[in-house]
């Protein structure tokens, strides 16, 4: 091979090379720019999970525990700006937690409700709640009209900020239906109740 071949060679190897290391770094610097302009998963997953609730034909829409004289509208809630979950608007409503499972189906669905007694005299939905038993029966009617039996299983009670994964999951392949509401004595300072009263009820 001349020197002039060789030389030439040597270029075209040169100019392979960095048209290789451009569009290696191109491709690099588009994949941070999508991954940092993409949702992250968590938010990615729980839109889908509100989206493919709140258009399911078995949208819950009414609650109904006759021990305790409840038979009212449910409202549907996600979270909170802060990572809780929401709750309904109209102290008389109960809410649907939607990124949970719908009632009646495996899992364990939650529904929450307002304790306490507001300024205007009006008690809250759940004031009742612990005055269920085991065994009481707790029914939900959905869109269609179909009604879901539970029956209350057992009662607990937890600290406002403890971490409860066993009221939003469970893992026996059966379906949950768990009510959520404040309890204990009101703290002026975080203006909150300081308990969380759970009723644990199976299908």
């Amino acid at each position: 091979m001349s020197v002039r071949t060789l030389a030439k060679s040597t270029r075209l190897l040169t100019v392979s090379l960095g048209l290789l290391l451009f569009l290696g770094l191109l491709l690099y610097f588009i994949t941070i720019r999508s991954a940092q302009s993409s949702p992250a998963p968590q938010t990615k997953n729980i839109a889908v999970a509100v989206t493919r609730s709140l258009s399911d034909p078995a949208l819950p829409v009414r609650l109904i525990i006759p021990k305790i004289n409840i038979n009212i509208a449910l409202e549907s809630v996600g979270l909170t700006a802060q990572g809780a979950v929401d709750v309904p608007k109209n102290r008389t409503k109960a809410a649907w937690f939607n990124l949970g499972p719908l009632p009646g189906t495996i899992g364990s669905a939650v529904i929450d409700g307002h304790f306490g007694q507001w300024k205007n005299g009006q008690e809250a939905v759940f004031n009742n709640l612990s005055a269920l038993r085991k065994g009481d029966k707790v029914y939900v009617t959905d869109i269609k009209g179909k009604i879901t039996t539970f029956t209350v299983r057992k009662f607990m009670i937890y600290n406002s900020n403890q971490n409860v994964p066993e009221v939003f999951i469970s893992n026996d392949g059966k379906a949950h239906l768990n009510l959520i509401t404040c309890g204990g004595p009101w703290d002026k300072i975080s203006q909150n109740y300081s308990k969380r009263f759970i009723v644990f009820t199976d299908k």
